[in-house]
């Protein structure tokens, strides 16, 4: 059987020796005809706990409907997903980021031993959509990207808000300034729809970089989660899916190096979440492409912020979609993205870019007058990070980009909302939080319950805080973290001590610590790391995990 787009399957349809596999087809309800078609699977992420999947079964039953008008067979199976709102704040944030090494491994291990030909990601939140393409770009075969869509804002008092105002109202609670009843009536506006957050935090980042990357069809990042367009937009991905299967046009043609580099460059200009520089470099390595932190520099040094949206600004996520989406984006970028790296639809980033409907140029300003003349994030070196932190400078006040303070280290975010809570943190100082990495929480949890109690507190535009773990892509103030190496690696954060000066300069691009050689080393003498066994899944997340600076992979290879 030679059949365009029909690669893979024919291992379990052809031949007589394989009379048993095709009675298992037959026992689904397949046909012998069907046996001629390519096998499309479906990967869903719906579940009936993540708001960003609730609403999925049907975008899955459109493009289920997409690929058998285009002569495919369609076959539904799903993974696993968190909830990163539900799991914040306790011991489920550490679930959070080693899902994404399931997810990408349940996803290999269904497309790979039953041989599909294609498949169509329904994706959604935090972890979901990183997963998704870091098994892309595994597994290699002919593949399409549908987002959830997004959340519809909350809006009160006529104004609109993300989760990170419903946090931040919470944190004003807890200092007697919001009522039970006012948070109460609050909490059930916050939300409105299903869909990914209202706001641009790791979610609704890693979906516009999905199609950056050029994986999902235009506008697919944006377009609402309970819009006609979404279905609409499902059904063509189902369909062009299939077209891909016989052009034979596989995740490694689309996401070249140049597709990566677009990338690095709209979370710059769009203020995209830290999370996106543990992701990007996780996809980009199972395609042999090696991000350097060095490049997310080299793409704030020349990208222009040009879009400010929540929590980094008022604008929310229908406001870019309306404003015209990642095309517009790439419209107001212009030559400074690479125009010949291609979209799975078969048009170039350029020709997407000179067919966008820009429609509002506040919210995505031009590139010449934009928020701000660098991108969103910026990784610092210094002595307390000699591998390297991250921090979301646009969602940091301008003044508390040069900052320097006593330390106030807590070994857990438990301990540091308390500190928070019990006022031991005092203005002017910087919070530090250790033990929570990759290895030491293990699973690296972000530390978004403290930053919501600071800025409830009003600490957010006086008080830093570093970490070795990481943030919400909803946090908002001078918050730096993936601080390498990690306490539990033995990093200089570990050695901190209460009342050490610390030393914060984003223009510059540094953090030092103000403690001499000597010291250091008598204390390194001193120092033991904590003895934790951990069972399950965060014990082989630990075990096998590397440095958030090359994306907090596991290091699974094997010589042979």
């Amino acid at each position: 059987m030679s059949v365009p787009g029909k690669d893979r399957s024919v291992e379990i349809v052809e031949t007589p020796e394989r009379t048993a596999h095709r009675a298992l087809l037959y026992s689904l309800g397949l046909t012998r005809e069907d046996f001629a078609k390519p096998f499309v699977a479906i990967c869903n992420s719906w579940n009936e706990i993540v708001p960003g999947c609730v609403h999925l079964r049907p975008v899955a039953r459109a493009v289920r409907e997409g690929i058998i008008a285009a002569g495919g067979v369609p076959f539904e199976f799903n993974t696993i997903a968190v909830c990163d709102g539900l799991a914040q704040g306790h011991v489920g944030m550490k679930y959070s980021l080693p899902s994404r090494e399931i997810i990408a491994a349940s996803a290999e291990i269904m497309l790979q031993a039953h041989r599909f030909d294609a498949v169509v990601f329904v994706s959604s939140c935090d972890k979901i959509t990183p997963g998704m393409l870091m098994a892309a770009a595994r597994v290699n075969i002919p593949a399409i990207f549908v987002p959830a869509g997004i959340m519809g804002p909350g809006v009160y008092q006529g104004k609109k808000f993300a989760l990170p105002g419903m946090r931040e109202y919470s944190g004003r609670h807890l200092v007697g300034e919001v009522s039970d009843e006012e948070l109460a009536h609050i909490e059930e506006l916050g939300c409105p729809t299903p869909g990914t957050c209202a706001m641009i935090g790791t979610a609704n980042t890693m979906a516009c970089l999905a199609e950056v990357l050029g994986m999902t069809l235009p506008l697919g990042a944006t377009t609402p989660a309970v819009a006609s367009a979404k279905l609409r937009e499902a059904r063509a991905a189902g369909r062009r899916v299939v077209a891909l299967a016989r052009e034979g046009v596989r995740p490694s043609d689309i996401m070249t190096r140049a597709a990566f580099e677009n990338a690095l460059r709209v979370t710059q200009a769009v203020g995209g979440s830290t999370n996106s520089l543990l992701h990007l470099p996780a996809i980009a390595s199972e395609l042999d492409i090696k991000l350097d932190m060095r490049d997310v520099d080299r793409a704030n040094d020349s990208t222009p912020l040009i879009a400010k949206i929540n929590p980094s600004g008022t604008h929310t996520m229908d406001d870019l979609h309306r404003a015209g989406g990642m095309p517009a984006v790439f419209q107001s970028l212009g030559a400074l993205l690479n125009r010949e790296a291609h979209n799975v639809c078969g048009r170039s980033v350029g020709e997407i870019a000179d067919g966008a409907a820009w429609a509002d140029r506040e919210v995505i300003r031009p590139r010449e007058e934009p928020y701000a003349p660098k991108g969103g994030l910026v990784t610092m070196w210094g002595s307390l990070a000699p591998e390297g932190a991250v921090v979301k400078q646009s969602a940091a006040s301008p003044k508390m980009w040069v900052h320097e303070g006593p330390a106030i280290c807590f070994d857990s975010m438990e301990e540091a909302v308390a500190g928070v809570l019990t006022r031991k943190v005092q203005s002017g100082s910087v919070v530090v939080i250790r033990y929570e990495g990759p290895v030491g929480g293990p699973g690296m949890r972000e530390m978004h319950m403290v930053t919501s109690v600071m800025y409830g507190a009003g600490l957010a535009e006086t008080t830093a805080l570093v970490t070795d773990g990481r943030f919400s892509g909803s946090t908002r103030g001078p918050n730096i973290g993936h601080v390498s190496p990690e306490a539990a690696a033995g990093g200089p954060i570990a050695l901190l001590h209460d009342g050490d000066v610390i030393s914060i300069n984003i223009p510059e691009r540094r953090l030092e610590l103000k403690v001499g050689e000597a010291e250091l080393a008598r204390r390194r003498a001193d120092w033991r790391p904590p003895q934790r066994v951990e069972k399950g899944i965060l014990g082989l997340y630990a075990a096998l995990c590397g440095s958030p600076m090359s994306g907090a992979v596991w290091k699974a290879e094997c010589k042979q």
